[in-house]
């Protein structure tokens, strides 16, 4: 049976809550925003600057990446080095995806897991220390409506909003995946299984994978 499961997952979709469930059929350890606090403490950053800043690339950081330009924690950039030691400094948000790989491949060594989004699949599937008979990469999507309707219902989003966010989260998931690995977020390509929530719900989508895992 596989003992490394990575969920990337739609907004709305209900990917979390189906990991959760999952991990919990398997007995295997479950990790998602756990991996934000993990990976405060291997870099130093804050947990709460890690949480917004992944995902959040913005046009203007990609433009600055294009011109060499490189953030050391303040407001102005610099050239590609720190300007008092000549040192090279890596954008935060480099910084930050780093942080996250070493802790998404230390957890992936400790032993069975489901581990949810962060570009997980596309780091553990090109790392040497990982053998991918050991793993399986899922993507589970959702119908807009059910979407929205989870977005209203669990994440608190205004109803006039809710279509909105849905697609501009998507987009940023889309972007820092693209971003960061030579994968396009979401083409079937690059998972072993993807799945729509609207037809089996939550539950029914966890005993899906579960079932899936044991005869993979």
């Amino acid at each position: 049976m596989k003992k490394i499961i990575t969920i990337s997952r739609e907004y709305g979709s209900g990917g979390r809550l189906v990991g959760q469930q999952l991990a919990k059929e398997l007995g295997y350890s479950f990790y998602d925003k756990e991996i934000i606090d993990m990976a405060a403490e291997e870099s130093g950053l804050s947990p709460n600057f890690i949480e917004k800043t992944e995902q959040n690339i913005s046009s203007s950081w990609l433009y600055n990446l294009l011109l060499g330009t490189s953030y050391a924690g303040t407001s102005s950039g610099t050239t590609g080095a720190s300007l008092n030691t000549g040192t090279p400094v890596l954008p935060l948000a480099d910084q930050v995806f780093n942080a996250q790989r070493k802790t998404i491949i230390s957890i992936a060594k400790k032993g069975p897991c489901v581990i949810v989004g962060r570009c997980a699949d596309y780091i553990l599937s090109i790392c040497d220390e990982i053998k991918n008979e050991d793993l399986l990469n899922f993507f589970v999507y959702a119908d807009m409506a059910d979407k929205i309707k989870r977005a209203i219902e669990y994440y608190g989003v205004p109803e006039k909003d809710a279509k909105k966010t849905v697609i501009q989260v998507d987009k940023r998931r889309a972007n820092h995946y693209n971003t960061f690995t030579e994968n396009t977020w979401g083409d079937r390509k690059n998972y072993d299984l993807l799945v729509n929530t609207s037809i089996l719900g939550v539950e029914g989508t966890a005993k899906l994978l579960a079932q899936f895992v044991r005869q993979a």
